[in-house]
């Protein structure tokens, strides 16, 4: 089952199953953002990356001496959160720890996701609350895949990305296994520009560390269409797609895959986010569509 969402300029839907956004249109263009999760590229439209973003090393964990399975990504995108409250322009999604997640990440949390218009903006608010009694450890982050070409007659060749601060960044390979090389390659020399191309992605995922820009767009040259993404608050952040998928996804992460050199103890991986008892933890990014 999905909610839908709608303001006088977007109409927007979410899955329940995963707090999953499913669909963006543009009421005034007809346009659709989202990625509608072809499975013979891939299946999935924005997935909710927690308690983990990306793989772990053996897909393994340890913590207070005891080992702990989890596979990409973690478990929520595929958990069945509740509607906690729900208005025309808003929804919030709960997802709380049992039995079954302590048996892969034994902390006892209250996940909450937030979508909200305002106007021709989207922001996705997430919520931890530590409801435990020991310091919680975990990574969040989101994965959304946006329509490339977006337009009609238009071509995936004919996009670009546009980082609001010129960038001098390498890119952090991912080796066959899913984990972070130990040195970054050169990528962004001095430019705020990044041309699409389907070769870009021949290797997984494009990750970056700690970015000046704060703000990336999706925009054409052939068209006026597109839209700005804003990451503040996350220090990594992912582009990806599937061979030769038309999407591009842009993702904002609290945390990151392992690195090929990292010991498996969870409370020293990069990127790991501490969480006292009693505390919550909010991060929010936003899109602009126009």
């Amino acid at each position: 089952m999905s909610v839908v969402l709608e303001n006088d300029y977007l109409k927007v839907a979410v899955k329940e199953k995963g707090a999953e956004l499913a669909s963006v249109e543009n009421k005034k263009t007809n346009l659709e953002y989202m990625w509608q999760g072809d499975p013979a590229y891939w299946g999935k439209t924005s997935p909710v990356l927690f308690p983990i973003v990306g793989t772990l090393r053996d897909d393994r964990y340890v913590y207070e001496g005891n080992s702990y399975s989890l596979t990409r990504h973690g478990f929520a995108r595929d958990s069945n959160f509740q509607v906690a409250e729900q208005k025309a322009d808003e929804v919030i999604f709960l997802l709380t720890g049992t039995e079954a997640s302590r048996e892969k990440f034994p902390f006892d949390f209250r996940l909450t996701l937030k979508y909200k218009l305002v106007k021709d903006f989207l922001e996705v608010t997430y919520d931890v609350k530590n409801i435990g009694s020991d310091i919680m450890y975990f990574s969040i982050g989101g994965h959304p895949a946006f329509n490339v070409p977006l337009v009609k007659g238009s071509n995936y060749e004919d996009y670009y990305l546009l980082f609001n601060e010129r960038e001098n960044a390498g890119r952090w390979p991912i080796d066959p296994r899913g984990l972070i090389v130990d040195q970054p390659v050169p990528f962004l020399k001095n430019t705020s520009t990044l041309k699409l191309n389907h070769s870009l992605f021949m290797e997984d995922a494009l990750v970056f560390k700690n970015l000046r820009s704060r703000k990336i767009s999706i925009k054409s040259d052939v068209h006026s269409h597109g839209l700005d993404f804003y990451f503040d608050g996350f220090p990594f952040l992912g582009i990806w797609s599937a061979k030769n998928a038309d999407f591009v996804c842009i993702e904002p992460w609290c945390g990151v895959a392992d690195s090929v050199l990292h010991d498996q103890q969870l409370t020293t991986k990069e990127g790991i986010v501490n969480l006292s008892s009693n505390e919550n933890w909010t991060r929010t990014w936003k899109v602009r569509f126009y």
